[in-house]
């Protein structure tokens, strides 16, 4: 949706679970030599300022990375998203005035044998992002549909591949398109990993989506799903507003579910708004 500006929400829980399962999935792939593309539906604009005009209307980072900076206690997964939202701040500090996005994350994970696909539709964000990564080697910023770029990007001619599919969800056929791009990603390339972002909302579509991706990775998929879920707030008096969100991965890494176990406690205890946070992970039996 043109009008939706990641910056807004940046830093905050969403991101927060979105970007450890991310760098998880990418020091997996990094543990073989052979090289990898990575494929980004909706990149926006690849990093945001927490000083900047969006960022402090809404304040949603210091209900999320903020709570964590400092801490010597997380488990080593946050502690490396800690160390990458630094870095991207240019060194160790208590304190970060910008927060990397999805695309940023891939690039300070990338190899020279890497490839990244980043696909924003919004003019602004896509300006941000070519000027930022576009002229990086191995990297490719185009300002086009992201759901359909999974035609021409799937397979990678090394047939290893990871696929962030993470849209708004604010108009509601994102939610049968991300679907059918899940669907397309397997029939296309059967090995691909694909990480799937998703809102915990009071909606019937957003309800259903997890059992329907689950139920195609099961048919499409080589090795399974995982789903990992997190609740920090409760919903306001009239029942809207994002309690929380989850992400999905179809053919996750096989040391994904272990490395999350200790993360999402930690969250609901770091990231928890309400007495009634909570977490669940659970995954498919070929997983």
């Amino acid at each position: 949706m043109l009008a939706y500006r990641h910056a807004f929400h940046a830093g905050n829980h969403a991101d927060v679970l979105k970007h450890t399962v991310l760098a998880l999935v990418l020091e997996h792939m990094n543990q073989k030599d052979k090289g990898w593309r990575y494929v980004d539906t909706h990149a926006g604009a690849g990093g945001y300022s927490l000083e900047g005009e969006y960022a402090r209307k809404r304040g949603e980072f210091e209900q999320g990375i903020a709570r964590l900076l400092g801490r010597d206690d997380l488990p080593a997964p946050l502690a490396a998203l800690v160390a990458l939202v630094q870095a991207f701040n240019g060194g160790p500090a208590k304190t970060v005035t910008q927060y990397p996005g999805s695309p940023a994350i891939a690039q300070m994970l990338m190899r020279p044998q890497d490839q990244l696909r980043l696909f924003e539709m919004h003019p602004t964000d896509h300006k941000i992002l070519a000027s930022y990564l576009g002229e990086m080697p191995g990297v490719e910023v185009k300002m086009a549909d992201g759901y359909a770029a999974l035609k021409s990007t799937l397979p990678p001619p090394t047939r290893r591949g990871v696929v962030l599919i993470d849209p708004s969800y604010e108009i509601k056929t994102d939610y049968a398109r991300t679907l059918a791009a899940l669907r397309e990603a397997l029939e296309r390339f059967a090995d691909a990993v694909v990480v799937i972002w998703l809102p915990q909302l009071q909606l019937i579509e957003a309800a259903q989506l997890p059992q329907r991706l689950k139920a195609t990775a099961d048919s499409a998929g080589k090795k399974g799903w995982l789903h990992a879920q997190l609740t920090v707030a409760q919903a306001d008096e009239r029942g809207f507003g994002m309690l929380g969100s989850s992400v999905f991965v179809a053919n996750p890494p096989h040391t994904l579910f272990t490395a999350l176990q200790p993360v999402l406690p930690c969250l609901v205890q770091a990231l928890g708004q309400f007495d009634g946070a909570r977490s669940a992970l659970d995954r498919s039996a070929k997983s």
